[in-house]
């Protein structure tokens, strides 16, 4: 393991085998599903159990009250796609040049967690926004798609899933007649297999839970476990809803409540359909956001009074809604104020299934495992959150959080704790945790800047 030779001396990187995955012996091999759903631009305020005064999310709500509802939980980068890529490979993506949105693509030497499972017999799948790369070559589509965008050609069944039905960014979250071809970001399920538009109507969650759900079922029918990638377009632009979904909600911003009900109804289905399959008890079932609300605060997203939004390091940019039901192993539902971060997903999937990786091929991981929090064993996170974006810089450890928005010129420091809105800059009170930090940080970029390199490949 990586240490930092600091007097704030921490645990950083841990590095483990990406490629041939083989199950511990030592310990019993569970296989459990596991489903990964996000939403997008989500805030950590838009939930009624977060304490929204007028957006209802009562699927939402019981996740938080039947598991685990996390405080302080982490979408991998203040934008989406780079959150999208944590999720899948456990590294931050400044080490494999996905910086911000419609930039990079997931690159063929990085591994991914659907190929991990798929060598452990998992069928996978991925339903709704991908972001991580074009999904066709032939034609122009969507923001990158066609001849022009080969070099970034990384679609889902390259990436280790089996099945999808997926965009390669936004859509409306609803479809209205026509909209579907006049928008111009088509779902595809395959090479060069777009979705008619026949097939595309109504609530953009309903559609997406509509394939994931039979997917789930002919998994099931199969015998096979599943991993399930559920990526909503809610609530990111262009924001459109209709009754029943907006039923009880008035003025401006009905729509942006409406698609959050819609999407929460989706929850609450797949929730149902888990129950029906008899496969709910063994299932992980995880809920985020890719990162903050869209918009200035006069926007309908809220962050409940956390600094910043979609695009900042401060915490209304990357604290989001965080959630996981997980009947067989969670038995005591509670409130979790460790921070957590969607690069924690890979190491706690891998340890829940016990995998063993070889020594060989190792990487740096920039998540750790839950499972020792999963089951009551962890108080504090072993090592540091970090993010760089743009300009910005940010550390977050279990009480304090050292931010720059200019990549290390200048430095700030807030207790989260004591001042979870970073309204108090302690910096100057504390220069030997600024200097620790800072150092902690500067070692971080600099291998990430070496996978950058692609080191992590040779």
């Amino acid at each position: 393991m990586f240490r930092i030779a600091t007097s704030y001396a921490m645990p950083l990187l841990v590095t483990m085998s990406i490629t041939g995955a083989t199950v511990n012996s030592g310990a019993a091999a569970d296989t459990p599903n596991v489903i990964l759903c996000m939403a997008d631009d989500q805030g950590w305020g838009d939930t009624g159990y977060n304490g929204h005064p007028v957006l209802k999310t009562p699927n939402l709500d019981q996740m938080a009250r039947e598991g685990l509802r996390f405080d302080r939980f982490y979408a991998g980068s203040p934008v989406c796609s780079p959150t999208r890529g944590s999720c899948l490979t456990g590294r931050d993506p400044y080490r494999y040049g996905i910086y911000t949105a419609n930039s990079g693509h997931m690159k063929p030497e990085e591994v991914t967690l659907a190929e991990l499972l798929r060598e452990q017999g998992y069928s996978t799948g991925h339903f709704g926004k991908w972001h991580l790369g074009t999904l066709t070559k032939d034609v122009n589509e969507s923001n990158r798609g066609g001849p022009g965008g080969i070099a970034h050609f990384s679609p889902p069944w390259e990436n280790g899933f089996d099945s999808c039905f997926s965009t390669e960014a936004k859509v409306p979250t609803y479809w209205k007649p026509g909209s579907y071809d006049a928008f111009g970001t088509h779902y595809w399920t395959g090479p060069e297999q777009m979705v008619p538009a026949e097939q595309v109507s109504g609530d953009d969650s309903v559609l997406v839970m509509d394939q994931a759900a039979k997917f789930i079922e002919q998994s099931v029918t199969n015998g096979k476990p599943f991993f399930v990638v559920i990526w909503f377009h809610a609530p990111h632009l262009p924001v459109v809803s209709a009754p029943p979904y907006t039923d009880g909600y008035h003025g401006k911003h009905k729509d942006y409540y409406g698609c959050l009900t819609a999407l929460d109804q989706q929850m609450g289905r797949l929730r149902e359909k888990l129950d029906t399959l008899s496969v709910a008890d063994n299932t992980m079932l995880w809920y985020c956001s890719d990162n903050g609300p869209e918009g200035k605060s006069s926007a309908p997203g809220t962050t409940s009074g956390l600094r910043g939004r979609k695009r900042s390091l401060y915490e209304g940019g990357v604290r989001v809604p965080g959630l996981l039901v997980w009947p067989s192993k969670i038995t005591k539902p509670r409130t979790v104020e460790v921070p957590c971060v969607t690069d924690d997903y890979v190491p706690t999937i891998l340890d829940a299934l016990a995998l063993q990786p070889p020594a060989a091929t190792e990487r740096p991981q920039d998540g750790v495992s839950l499972m020792p929090l999963i089951v009551g064993e962890m108080t504090e996170r072993p090592q540091p959150i970090l993010f760089e974006s743009g300009e910005q810089l940010s550390l977050t450890d279990n009480r304090f959080k050292l931010y720059s928005p200019d990549r290390g010129k200048t430095y700030q420091l807030y207790d989260l704790i004591d001042d979870p809105g970073e309204t108090t800059d302690l910096a100057k009170q504390h220069p030997d945790k600024v200097a620790g930090y800072a150092r902690c940080l500067a070692e971080w970029r600099a291998s990430c800047q070496a996978s950058a390199t692609g080191a992590d490949y040779e």
